[in-house]
């Protein structure tokens, strides 16, 4: 009987190994650096693709940001670490997601009724379920000002220029 149990045991583990190395193998990671929006910030776009089709994807844009109202990327604010490089001491380098309600604060100023972070999720949401043929078909076939309004609940003028770098991670991953 114990060697029955044992067997079975690992006959199980095996299974559930050869399970999960299957399905990881066929999920795949890229990432872009893109200039999305003016030439002031920068994106980070992370996709993670099952097979040809994106499942997940996550962007982030950085930029210089008052260092007295928002929390720097690690080592901004050390003066000869990262900060050493900063032409002024009073910026830091800062994520826009990190630091979405005070970003979101002036995006209000400006008019804007949806948070960044809120539009950012639109965006990623947007993307997931499509194959990268179909994402690089949508963005080839209509216009900047068009995608503004194909993605439900992003606001963003630069809406484009988010797909394009989600595009380029999700390429990158093949």
């Amino acid at each position: 009987m114990k060697k029955f149990l044992g067997f079975v045991l690992v006959a199980v583990l095996v299974l559930g190994l050869v399970a999960t190395s299957a399905f990881a193998a066929d999920l795949k990671v890229g990432k872009a650096e893109w200039a999305a929006h003016g030439t002031k910030c920068f994106t980070i776009a992370f996709v993670v693709l099952e097979g040809d089709t994106i499942v997940r994807a996550i962007i982030d844009e950085y930029q210089f940001l008052p260092k007295a109202e928002v929390t720097g990327v690690p080592n901004s604010e050390i003066e000869n670490g990262l900060a050493a490089d900063f032409a002024n001491p009073d910026r830091v380098l800062a994520s826009k997601r990190l630091n979405s309600d005070y970003y979101s604060n002036n995006m209000a100023k400006a008019g804007s009724t949806v948070s960044i972070l809120d539009n950012f999720t639109a965006i990623e949401n947007y993307v997931v379920g499509k194959t990268v043929a179909e994402l690089e078909s949508i963005l080839n076939s209509n216009s900047k000002e068009a995608m503004v309004d194909a993605v439900t609940g992003a606001t963003l003028v630069d809406t484009d220029g988010y797909l394009w770098a989600i595009l380029a991670a999700a390429k990158n991953a093949n």
